[in-house]
């Protein structure tokens, strides 16, 4: 096992800040990042993600000073940089396009980045969320190509995919068992050591790349479909009349019942992973029927939101078309700032469509990003708790909203919906 490691990651968002860091306590590590600000932020050890400890930032970039880079944490967009490094980790974003089709464009181009800079004997890891055998076919090719070397001989690859969940203080990166591989059974037990030395809850060496991709999508896609089915049990029972949540906290006190809510299903993970996993299944020949329904189900609660939100409004005598609309929280979960695929966005748009006047409140979120994002003004608390609204939909369970009287924030005949059903039942005039 190799002793000198020079590490650089590649990506510096929710997924590679905190891993960079955590190697940094060991060895060198260069944090790459194309996105100049952010770099310039993270010199100032400012994390607008929120994610990492901002103290063990400033220990980590004031020991690869101290030090001359013999351990230590050094954030940049210089590719000059990574020419020492002799392992990269790549955790750039695996999005969809607009045909809920993987995009693998950020990948490609980390992968044209490494292969820059690769020499003999270093070893590349992927930690983005992709299908079963994205890695082999679409990302070694792209690194011999740029690199000019032949894998396993010249250089090796790892798959050891990223489990951070953003927001969690709780399950963080050195607390969540680590799944790895690599490309020779040699290169991944010299991967799964390398991580030991970060993750206290221990690592798991799957036999192969393709296992460590699989296990990966399938942690997501489990959750969607198994939130999909209690959204499905909403559609159904309010149209029935009953409480959902009544409804699960009765058939919760079974001893196997899985105790999953209905919600919202934005992010970065949840909401895309199962169309990659779906992607490779139909290049295959298999039409992924229970993946694909759980997805459209999940895709329909915004709407519905919306519509129960309308309806609410016209049984209250509420004009619509000139009604004023308060939506309490936009990041896609609660006490995080991560806006990356929020539908909340879409319960925005849905409302706007009848014509609402539609304010958006949310103390976590940059309003700048919103803005280039969604093309959405967030307002400020002196704003929103200033006025009253006929309609105020909680969103976004932060914890900021507890100490709010929602009732105070509408009309004596305006509408409270709870998405998340964590405020008090005798407040709120429906739930999800």
């Amino acid at each position: 096992m190799k002793k000198e490691y020079k590490i650089a990651v590649i990506g510096q968002g929710y997924v590679g800040l905190p891993l960079a860091l955590a190697f940094s306590k060991h060895y060198p590590v260069v944090g790459f990042d194309i996105n100049a600000k952010r770099i310039a932020s993270l010199r100032n050890a400012q994390d607008d993600t929120k994610e990492a400890d901002e103290e063990q930032l400033k220990v980590s970039l004031i020991a690869y000073q101290t030090s001359g880079g013999i351990k230590g944490y050094l954030p940049s967009c210089e590719i000059k940089d990574l020419a020492e490094a002799n392992v990269y980790i790549i955790t750039v974003p695996t999005p969809i396009n607009q045909f809920n089709a993987p995009d693998l464009s950020p990948l490609k181009s980390a992968s044209r980045l490494v292969g820059e800079v690769l020499k003999p004997n270093d070893i590349v890891i992927y930690e983005s969320t992709v299908y079963p055998g994205c890695t082999e076919e679409e990302c070694i090719p792209v690194l011999e190509a740029t690199a000019k070397l032949v894998f396993n001989r010249d250089f090796y690859v790892g798959y050891s995919p990223e489990r951070i969940n953003p927001g969690d203080k709780i399950n963080t990166l050195e607390t969540i068992v680590k799944v790895t591989s690599g490309s020779t059974p040699e290169v991944a037990e010299e991967i799964n050591q390398l991580y030991q030395q970060i993750i206290y809850a221990g690592t798991h060496k799957a036999t192969s790349i393709k296992v460590a991709e699989a296990a990966k999508v399938i942690e997501n896609a489990q959750r969607d479909v198994n939130i999909s089915f209690v959204n499905e049990l909403a559609l159904i029972f309010d149209r029935i009349g009953i409480d959902t949540q009544e409804v699960l906290e009765a058939a919760g006190t079974k001893f196997n019942f899985l105790k999953f809510k209905p919600g919202l299903v934005g992010g970065h993970c949840i909401s895309v992973d199962p169309y990659y996993l779906a992607h490779k299944a139909i290049q295959l020949g298999y039409y992924p029927d229970v993946i694909l329904s759980g997805r459209r189900v999940n895709d329909e609660i915004p709407v519905f939101i919306a519509s129960k939100v309308v309806k609410l409004m016209v049984q209250k005598n509420i004009n619509v078309s000139q009604a004023k609309v308060l939506l309490l929280g936009f990041a896609f979960k609660e006490n995080c700032p991560d806006t990356r695929n929020t539908k909340v966005a879409n319960i925005y748009d849905e409302l706007v469509s009848y014509g609402m006047d539609v304010a958006v409140y949310d103390p976590w979120v940059a309003p700048q990003e919103v803005k280039e994002e969604y093309n959405i003004e967030v307002l400020s608390s002196q704003d929103i708790l200033t006025q009253q609204y006929d309609a105020v939909v909680l969103t976004t369970a932060h914890r900021e909203f507890d100490k709010f009287n929602v009732r105070e924030l509408v009309h004596n005949n305006g509408v409270v919906f709870d998405t998340k059903s964590v405020l008090a039942q005798d407040i709120v005039d429906s739930r999800l």
